[in-house]
């Protein structure tokens, strides 16, 4: 199955997981939307600092720390996303917690191995 998922967090530096993820879920066939501190692009994928090209969105793949999450919140569950992936150090208890209670499924894990392993 393909979804159309959001990388929040995204960035052009090749090293970074973000773009590394953006790479790969393309190279699997998703639809990405990437948001991240600064436009770019990644593959041909643009990276907004904004949320108008944030709708439909299926998942939600986490690559900011709690402390940056705090104000964009109030966006993501306005996504009403299917799930959010917290990737390794993005974990928020407080921010599940909250979108648990909207009935949004949370995972932690790593998108990169998720994919590898066929468990995206």
């Amino acid at each position: 199955m393909r979804y159309k998922v959001l990388v929040l967090g995204a960035s052009e530096k090749e090293y970074r997981f973000s773009n590394m993820a953006i790479r790969s879920l393309l190279a699997y066939g998703h639809e990405v939307v990437a948001i991240g501190s600064r436009t770019g692009e990644v593959s041909g994928v643009p990276i907004y600092d904004n949320w108008q090209e944030a709708y439909d969105i299926h998942t939600v793949c986490m690559y900011l720390s709690p402390v940056r999450q705090t104000d964009l919140i109030t966006n993501l569950l306005d996504l009403t996303p299917t799930r959010i992936i917290f990737n390794p150090g993005t974990e928020n208890l407080s921010f599940e917690k909250i979108a648990t209670e909207k009935n949004i499924q949370i995972i932690r894990d790593c998108t990169l191995l998720m994919l590898d392993r066929d468990r995206f």
